[in-house]
């Protein structure tokens, strides 16, 4: 018997042959401003600088960054955020009708659209140069009430997944709305995807704040290593050290969930699969060098979600 295909494989990262099944997205919604800057090492500034570099404003935020490559795998892709009532607002609106996205966002009159920076230094000895995210304080993301998410429920009901994500955690309001969602997935029979970000979640709250939202998951993805800090446990670079913080994860959160952990040097060259006690299979991402990282891990996710899905 063939061993089974892995989602880089299959669907693989540039979209699915068929379009298929309903994705609703909870997370932020925004502008980011993102420039590399070819001549500048961040560890070298001792004074003002003027650097001409490639610079984009685009729109992005966690829910954004996933809808767009979901749309190459699945039919339908909504998206639910709290934005604001600025110039940006008509521009993120028309962002979303380009890439073919269902519009399902909540505006906070008088306030400000939430704003990331994204910086990226110059290489050093070959490698991709270390990246500084600035990302503005209580956006209108962090406000999204659970009133707004029930109001959301039929979207969320037509879906066959909910993806969810840690940012929603950082607040109580956005908190409550991010576990008022789950609970009216799984009422309706919509499974829940979570992605385990920001990667130093570990570091801004403590796991009881997380783990109740990751008993709710049918499919966790994650850093390794992020997951391990949070259950208080070494973070693991290999793949064998991977493994040995399966039982914990049994352990932690009940259920059956899918875990989807991504580890390796940057921690997203290779991924193991697993569900309680049965390791489903550890696969490469296809991630390395000469791959843009600016959104390949949505690219994956996309793929993954689709993948699991079709029921490998």
């Amino acid at each position: 018997m063939a061993a089974p295909r892995s989602p880089a494989e299959w669907p693989g990262l540039e979209g699915a042959h068929e379009r298929r099944f309903g994705l609703f997205v909870i997370g932020d919604v925004g502008i980011e401003i993102r420039a590399s800057l070819p001549d500048v090492r961040f560890t070298e500034l001792d004074a003002d600088r003027l650097s001409y570099a490639p610079a984009r404003a685009m729109v992005a935020g966690t829910a954004v960054n996933l809808a767009r490559p979901a749309t190459c795998y699945f039919r339908r892709v909504g998206v639910l955020g709290k934005v604001g009532d600025d110039d940006f607002t008509p521009v993120i609106r028309r962002e979303l009708r380009r890439i073919g996205v269902d519009d399902h966002l909540r505006v906070e009159a008088g306030t400000p659209n939430g704003v990331a920076v994204m910086l990226r230094d110059r290489p050093c000895g070959g490698g991709r140069g270390a990246r500084l995210l600035v990302v503005q304080d209580d956006p209108p993301g962090r406000r999204l009430a659970e009133p707004e998410v029930r109001a959301a429920a039929a979207g969320i009901g037509d879906a066959d997944v909910l993806a969810i994500d840690g940012y929603s955690l950082l607040s109580p309001v956005s908190r409550r709305a991010l576990s008022a969602a789950a609970r009216l997935a799984r009422d309706a029979g919509t499974r829940v995807a979570f992605d385990l970000v920001p990667h130093d979640i570990d570091a801004r709250l403590p796991a009881r704040a997380v783990l109740p939202v990751l008993a709710l998951a049918d499919a966790v993805i994650s850093e390794a290593p992020t997951l391990a800090r949070l259950l208080g446990r070494p973070a693991p670079a290999e793949g064998f050290e991977v493994r040995g913080l399966l039982p914990e994860l049994d352990r932690a959160v009940p259920g059956r969930p899918l875990w989807l952990l991504r580890f390796g040097a940057t921690s997203l060259e290779r991924v193991i699969a697993y569900r309680r006690e049965r390791l489903l299979m550890e696969y490469p991402t296809g991630y390395g060098d000469g791959v843009e990282r600016a959104g390949f891990g949505d690219r994956l996710a996309a793929s993954e979600l689709y993948w699991w899905l079709s029921g490998p």
